[in-house]
């Protein structure tokens, strides 16, 4: 894979510049530059190809939901990593519905963010724990769409991929579960794509919600 070509968008400039410091020596990942908004950001952007947005949400607002929804329409290629203080289930559902592929709380770690910005390259949701049990409880609170069980029973998982979906969903990191398994990072990678192929599900959260219907994981 080339490398991963990120931008970030923060009125805070010394919060940019720690963003850009924690993530200057991490390979394949390239901070293009910083955005005090969306509207600049757009400007910036509009002759490069970004892969990933990092948007640091201090204020969660409906007009913050119309930039991230503005900015999906104009570049729908582009990943949005969204970074808040905000755990209010209603915000949360908004930004994800407004074109959103991640959610990590500020108490996220730098190997989360790194960790983040892999999984959402690679076409995967990315939730920080609090925020994967929110969207969880919600989702469940609701008719489960039943082909998510149907049709499923022929194809079963071998013992090493239930292993990983286990990890997974007590939030333990590809790079937790590889230590836990004796394993590559990249194995982990490969066991979670070919459950999310075999069981036809979309998002980690119906990953995670088709290992608790059926007593895999409980929350």
């Amino acid at each position: 894979m080339s490398s991963i070509k990120i931008f970030i968008v923060d009125d805070h400039h010394i919060v940019c510049e720690g963003i850009q410091s924690l993530l200057h020596d991490v390979e394949d990942i390239v901070v293009m530059g910083c955005a005090t908004d969306i509207n600049q950001l757009i400007e910036k952007i509009k002759d490069q190809y970004i892969h990933v947005v990092l948007i640091n949400i201090y204020n969660p607002t409906d007009e913050e939901i119309e930039k991230i929804r503005s900015l999906k329409r104009e570049y729908p290629n582009t990943h949005l990593l969204i970074l808040s203080m905000s755990r209010a289930k209603g915000f949360i559902l908004k930004t994800l519905k407004a074109g959103a592929k991640g959610y990590l709380t500020k108490d996220t770690s730098r190997s989360e963010i790194v960790e983040a910005i892999y999984s959402i390259r690679a076409g995967y949701d990315y939730y920080a724990k609090p925020i994967t049990n929110i969207i969880l409880k919600n989702y469940l609170r609701e008719t489960a769409p039943e082909h998510l069980l149907q049709d499923q029973k022929d194809k079963s998982l071998s013992n090493r991929e239930i292993e990983v979906l286990k990890l997974f969903g007590q939030s333990l990191t590809n790079k937790e579960i590889a230590d836990k398994l004796f394993i590559s990072v990249r194995t982990v990678e490969s066991h979670k794509t070919n459950v999310m192929k075999k069981l036809n599900l979309r998002t980690t959260v119906d990953l995670v919600k088709f290992a608790i219907k059926n007593d895999i994981i409980e929350i």
